[in-house]
Parts: structure tokens; C-alpha cells; sequence
């Protein structure tokens, strides 16, 4: 059960002095924490742990030193829990049993009236072991989330008589590098497990949610067992207890006729309004919905709780993209199942570990050589000249974490794991731009580049376009995800104050399909826009000045090609009405949000719809009136599904004849040098084209398709840039006249 969701089993005798907490200390002790932060006893000892600490006295005098490893079948891993009243302890010791670490850590929290409130954290990372037939002892220096002058840590932990050997109670000793002690409390056998979590999963009608994968029906390394693998079996392999909670929910999907494909707005909506465990607060408790597919082709999942006060709380897989009963599709299920909500874990991909904080340090290549759930299987590439790729990664991978994954799950900081505490990697938007060097050798033969207006009005959705080009015209061949969403691309951002800061996307979907580009004299570049305005940080452009931009793109062999330094220059309002707009367009997280996501008519961002319809409504001449448009034409041009309390699958039908007004105006606006820029102008074009079809005007769509190369045509592109835009024109054309 989560200790949050059950005040009355939690008590302790510690918490962190205040400046009132020092009478009743010894003199020493006053000096030692005068201006400090320091757990200190805060009541006299019970009778049990006044007898407990004589019979660890006793066992004591048996005990040899040994070094920590050797604690091994000792018997004493697990979660133990003070009991009391106060503050309150959750211990974790992880001295044996499955993938020793060869640490303890624990969770401070604090008792007042019918409410619990976290206090900190701290964990013992290199442990001296004295071991006896009835006793385990265990010491070292620990590292805190708050500052303490007490920081040498001992535990003691009877060992367990039963047939079981289940462990007995523990004593912590707080003290000071002199040896001065300065709290001590007890704590009683809880779990095996270091952590639990209660997961909720709903699934819509024709998904087909996964069960259990066995191992050993295809080839594995000889160092993994064969076993039946669930979701929260692979968890309990990694020390954490997921529990299923209650009865999983189906959600009728019948009246969303063909298109049942779920896009990030609906998904944004589902989390807000329909997840019954969820609460407005930290809490061991995550939703994961099966959804039958993504808006975008080959992603298979999406942790779509990124945004906001309180994330990571959610997360669904796609059943389309995974589905099937042979055994490499039920591998391919366990995998997502378990990737996704790692995410929820705040778990970031292999390859981004060195944006978490505290950065960790990458695996072998850069990352991209982990064997780990967090992997992508296709993009696996050890250091040359080891093979890499989807096979070898299957013949390889033991269905585990690696050793630094199960760190983070097992004693990371309280706020840093637990669901809806500290955002998605955060402390990563604490870096600087230098952060991304240039290598000292570049053999890549790829090079990246940012690119935009070199100016942008007060409040103008900033959008820049990202280049990947060859700089060996013989050829390269990578994948060509460069949409910071797909998280290959990272984008740092110097703000006129001179922070730095690494823009990061409100949502993170794994599109984790096999996506090969070959860049070539015919093909030398490809190119993506993307929108870096607003993010999980909130808005990033919100003061007049010049900003400097650079970014990292992580190639498939593991190759780190960063940019050159791009600047621009966000322009002062200069009248009143540009200061009305901007601020309609920024005043909140809501407005941002519907610029990430392309317009949404979810109730939970109905004030800011609101916000953009007053634009519209009195600045509708107003040259940054074209982004609002372009928002109100995407949210109302697709179908909206929303789940109802009752998990029923409602669907508010597209408006196509206001979709086709919006969308037209951003069009006449933005065939010049005005408006959105080119990317964004053809992603418009396309979805008008889409949205005539769908109101019954196929010949009106084909000539929007050829109005788009006309327009483009007479920008004067280049060449193989023409060449795609004719390319998109074509699929289109024959999308619609299929329909």
C-alpha cells in the first residue's frame, strides 16, 4: 500500500530540527547545528527499542567486519517502516536477494493531524557490512536531500529466525562524522519490495490488453532464465511492487467510426478527466490507457502526463502497432507495457540519461548500447564493430534494467520517482548552450542546422526548422526523426537574461519503429518544423531580446552532430493592441498548450480557447491573429473523442465548414513572406486538402494539393526540397480519392 494513501501506518521519532527543536540538546549538539538543518531525536526512546538496542549490543559483540558484497544471503533486503508518532521513516535495504545494489535509503515524512507531508530523502551509497548469525550491520556517509550535519548513518537489522528468515526489526542510528549521535528510531519489516505502485488500466473495445510473455519461447542469451514475464512481474524483477487496481475498464469505442486513432489533445483530455485514481498530488498510482493507434504512423506509445504541476501520472500504449498472439508480438507488448511506464518512473530514454539530474552517466555508444527496457530495440547499436539493430538487441537482452535504472528505481529520491512529483527529467533545463561542444572529431558525415525568422513579434509563436543534411554525398543512412518530441533532437535555448535552458515538449511519445533515411546527392537533406515556444517549462520566448538556439541530434550509430549557433530576436511590442495580443496568447499554460498541440476542444483548456477567440474576435486583422486561426482550424477539422465518467466513448463530430474558413485565411496569409513558415504553411494545406474530401468536395481538395506546389514553386525552394513537396502533394491526392 502507498504510504501516502495510508497516514495511520506511518510513525516515526526523527525530523529536521527548526531553530525551536535545538532546547532539550546537549551543548554540543546546539553548537554542532547552530544555522543547520539536522534530524534530531525529538522524543525519548520506548521501552521496545530501549530492549532492542541491548539484544543488538549482544549481537554485536559476535560480529566480524566483512565487506558489503559479502552480505549477500544475509536475508535482510527489503522496505521496513517506523512505526510511532511524528515523523515517520520508510527504510529501504538492498544488501542482497535479486541484483544487489549494495546500498540503503530511506523517506522522511511528517504526521500532523489526518495528513502526511514528505520531508526528504537520503541514501548510503558505499556500505561497510559487519555480519553475525543473528545480526546484519550496515554503515556509511549518507548523501540527503536537505542539509544535515548528522550524516553517518548505521543500521541494524536483526535477522530473521522463521523458515522464511523474514527479517527482523531494524534500528537507525543517525550521527554526526565525531561520532556524536544525534536521532534513532525503529523500523519494522514491511516488503520485500523497495517501492509499491497501484497501476489502473483501461482499454478500449477491439484492443486486445497484454497478459504475459514467456521467455523462452524465443532465442535469448543463455544468461537469462526462461520465465513468464507480466508487466508487473518485470517490475518485481526490479524490486517494485505493481499492484493492479481493480477490475481494468473497457471503453466503447463504437461511435468513433473509422478513424479510431487517438491524437494528443484527446489523449490530454482522457488523463485530466477520467483517471479515478488520479489525485491533484504525488501518489503511487498510474493510469495506462490501451488505445487502439496514434494520429502518427509507428508509434507504439506515449507518455502523455508531461505538462503541468503534477506529472508523469500517465501514460498508453498503442494496441495497432504492437498487436498480434505469436511470441515476437507478445515480446514486442511486454516491451512497450513496460518502456511506458518506466517513463512514468521518470525513467528517460538510454540515450538521455545525461539530461537528467543529477546527469547520469551514459551506457556504452552514447546510450544506444544499454540492454534495457528504456531502449529502443531497432535503434540497439553497441560500439562498432558489434552488430546492432533489432536481432541482436533480441539475442542479447536478459528482459531487465540496467544497473543504473534500478538505481533510480530503488533509491532515488522521493519526488524524483514517485508519480506526479518532481516533472519528466527535470534539472534538464538546466544546462548551457556549451553543454553541446563540438566533438573533437566529427567522422558522422551529417550536419544539423537551425533555422528561422531572424525576428519575431512579442508573443509570436516561435517555430524553427530543423536540417539534417549529408556532408558525404556517397551517402549516409540514419533515421530522420528530428522533432524534438521523438526525443533524438534536443534544443538548448539562451534567453536574453543569459539562462539557459533545454526545451522540453509537453508530451513524450515513442515512436520506436525502424525509420531508416538515406541522405544522398539525390536526397542531401531532410527538414522538420518544430514548435519550441512552450514546453513543460512553460513559455520559453516571454522577454523582448536576442536568444541564441543550438542543438544536438542523436544519430543511429550513436553519433552526437550538433548545430551551429542560431539567433534571433524577439521585437518589443510597439503598440497597445500588440501588447493585448501577446498577452491573450501568454497569459497562460492553457494557450500554450493549444498551440503544442494544434487546437483541442477538451473542457480543460476551455478558458484558453477562450483567450484565442478573443483575438479573433477583436484583433482580427492583427498579424499574429493567423496562429489562433491556424489552432481553431486544426481542433475543429478532426472528430474529437472524449471519455464520458461513465467510460463511455463520446464523439464530438468535426466542424468542417469552419475548419475550411480558418484554414483558408491562415493559406491567403502565409503565400507570401508573411504568416506561418513553409513547413507549417504545407502541414495546413495538407490538412485543408483532407478536410474538403471529408465534407464532400474531393475536386476542391485535389486543387488545394496544387495550389500548395504552386505556392512553393514560386518561393523558389530548392530542387529535392520540390521534389518532396510534389511527393506529399501526390500520397494526399491518393488518400483522398480512396476515401
Amino acid at each position: 500500500m502507498s504510504i501516502m494513501s495510508d497516514p495511520t501506518t506511518l510513525d516515526g521519532m526523527v525530523r529536521p530540527a527548526k531553530r525551536n527543536d535545538l532546547e532539550g540538546l546537549t551543548p554540543t549538539h546546539r553548537a554542532e547545528q547552530s544555522g543547520a538543518t539536522e534530524a534530531v531525536l525529538v522524543e525519548p526512546e520506548a521501552e521496545d527499542m530501549v530492549q532492542l538496542r541491548a539484544r543488538v549490543a549482544r549481537l554485536e559483540a559476535q560480529a566480524l567486519p566483512r565487506p558489503a558484497d559479502q552480505a549477500a544471503a544475509t536475508m535482510v533486503s527489503g522496505r521496513f517502516r517506523s512505526t510511532g508518532a511524528g515523523t515517520q521513516l520508510e527504510l529501504r535495504v538492498d544488501v542482497d536477494g535479486p541484483r544487489p545494489l549494495m546500498r540503503i535509503s530511506g523517506d522522511f515524512f511528517q504526521t500532523s493531524g489526518a495528513t502526511t507531508n514528505y520531508v526528504g530523502s537520503f541514501v548510503v551509497e558505499t556500505l561497510t557490512a559487519a555480519v553475525t548469525e543473528g545480526l546484519v550491520k550496515l554503515t556509511g556517509r549518507g548523501r540527503f536531500s536537505f542539509p544535515v550535519l548528522s550524516s553517518h548513518v548505521e543500521v541494524s537489522i536483526v535477522r530473521g529466525t522463521d523458515v522464511a528468515h523474514t527479517p527482523g526489526e531494524a534500528t537507525v542510528q543517525f550521527s554526526t562524522d565525531g561520532g556524536s549521535p544525534s536521532a534513532s528510531y525503529l523500523c519494522a519489516f514491511v516488503s520485500p519490495h523497495f517501492r509499491s505502485v497501484q497501476l489502473e488500466q483501461d482499454s478500449v473495445t477491439g484492443t486486445v490488453p497484454f497478459v504475459s510473455y514467456d521467455t523462452g519461447s524465443l532465442a535469448q542469451p543463455p544468461s537469462s532464465p526462461a520465465r513468464v514475464l507480466s508487466v508487473p512481474a518485470a517490475y518485481a524483477e526490479a524490486g517494485i511492487e505493481v499492484q493492479i487496481a481493480g477490475a481494468p475498464d473497457v471503453v466503447p469505442a463504437g461511435a468513433a467510426g473509422a478513424d479510431a486513432r487517438w491524437n494528443d489533445a484527446e489523449l490530454h483530455n482522457a488523463m485530466v478527466n477520467h483517471f479515478s485514481l488520479w489525485r491533484d498530488v504525488p501518489r503511487w498510482q498510474v493510469w495506462q490507457l490501451v488505445a487502439s493507434s496514434y494520429v502518427e504512423d509507428g508509434v507504439r506509445g506515449i507518455m502523455f502526463d508531461a505538462g503541468g504541476a503534477f506529472q508523469r501520472q500517465g501514460c498508453a500504449v498503442f494496441h495497432d502497432a504492437i498487436k498480434g498472439e505469436d511470441p515476437a508480438s507478445q515480446r514486442a507488448q511486454l516491451r512497450t507495457y513496460v518502456h511506458e511506464l518506466g517513463h512514468a518512473f521518470n525513467l528517460l530514454h538510454s540515450w538521455q540519461k545525461d539530461l537528467a539530474e543529477p546527469p547520469q552517466p551514459l551506457g556504452p555508444n552514447g546510450g544506444l548500447g544499454d540492454l534495457s527496457w528504456m531502449n529502443y530495440v531497432q535503434n540497439f547499436q553497441p560500439p562498432p564493430p558489434a552488430p546492432g539493430g533489432t536481432a541482436a538487441y533480441w539475442a542479447a537482452f536478459p528482459f531487465q534494467f540496467t544497473d543504473s535504472e534500478l538505481v533510480h528505481l530503488r533509491h532515488g529520491f522521493h519526488r524524483d520517482v514517485i508519480m506526479g512529483g518532481n516533472p519528466f527529467g527535470v534539472g534538464a533545463a538546466e544546462v548551457d548552450v556549451d553543454l553541446f561542444d563540438d566533438p573533437v572529431v566529427d567522422n558522422s558525415g551529417l550536419a544539423l542546422e537551425l533555422r528561422s525568422n531572424r525576428t519575431f513579434r512579442f508573443g509570436e509563436p516561435v517555430v524553427v526548422e530543423i536540417k539534417l543534411a549529408t556532408t558525404d554525398l556517397r551517402g549516409r543512412s540514419t533515421h530522420g526523426r528530428l522533432h524534438p518530441n521523438d526525443g533524438f533532437v534536443t534544443v538548448a535555448i539562451r534567453t536574453p537574461s543569459g539562462e539557459t535552458r533545454t526545451y522540453r515538449p509537453p508530451l513524450i511519445r515513442c515512436a520506436d519503429h525502424e525509420h531508416r533515411t538515406v541522405l544522398d546527392a539525390d536526397r542531401p537533406a531532410i527538414y522538420e518544423s518544430a514548435y519550441v515556444g512552450y514546453g513543460k517549462d512553460g513559455f520559453y520566448f516571454q522577454q523582448p531580446g536576442q536568444y541564441q538556439l543550438r542543438a544536438q541530434y542523436n544519430a543511429s550509430d550513436g553519433s552526437r552532430v550538433v548545430s551551429g549557433i542560431h539567433r534571433l530576436t524577439v521585437r518589443r511590442p510597439l503598440t497597445e493592441a500588440d501588447e493585448d495580443v501577446a498577452e491573450l496568447m501568454m497569459s497562460g499554460d492553457e494557450q500554450g498548450t493549444l498551440f503544442y498541440l494544434l487546437g483541442s476542444r477538451a473542457e480543460s483548456l476551455e478558458s484558453g480557447n477562450r483567450a484565442l477567440d478573443q483575438v479573433l474576435d477583436q484583433y482580427a486583422e492583427h498579424p499574429l491573429a493567423v496562429y489562433p486561426r491556424m489552432v481553431k482550424g486544426f481542433g475543429v477539422s478532426r472528430d474529437f473523442k472524449d471519455l464520458t465518467p461513465g467510460k463511455e466513448l463520446r464523439i464530438r463530430h468535426a466542424n468542417t465548414e469552419e475548419s475550411i474558413g480558418q484554414l483558408g485565411k491562415v493559406v491567403e496569409s502565409s503565400a507570401g513572406d508573411e504568416g506561418v513558415d513553409n513547413i507549417t504553411l504545407g502541414q495546413v494545406m495538407r490538412r485543408l486538402a483532407r478536410v474538403e474530401a471529408k465534407a464532400g468536395n474531393p475536386q476542391r481538395a485535389t486543387q488545394v494539393m496544387d495550389e500548395m506546389v504552386e505556392i512553393f514553386d514560386r518561393k523558389n525552394l530548392k530542387p529535392h526540397v520540390m521534389r518532396d513537396i510534389r511527393s506529399e502533394a501526390e500520397r494526399t491526392k491518393e488518400e483522398i480519392t480512396r476515401r
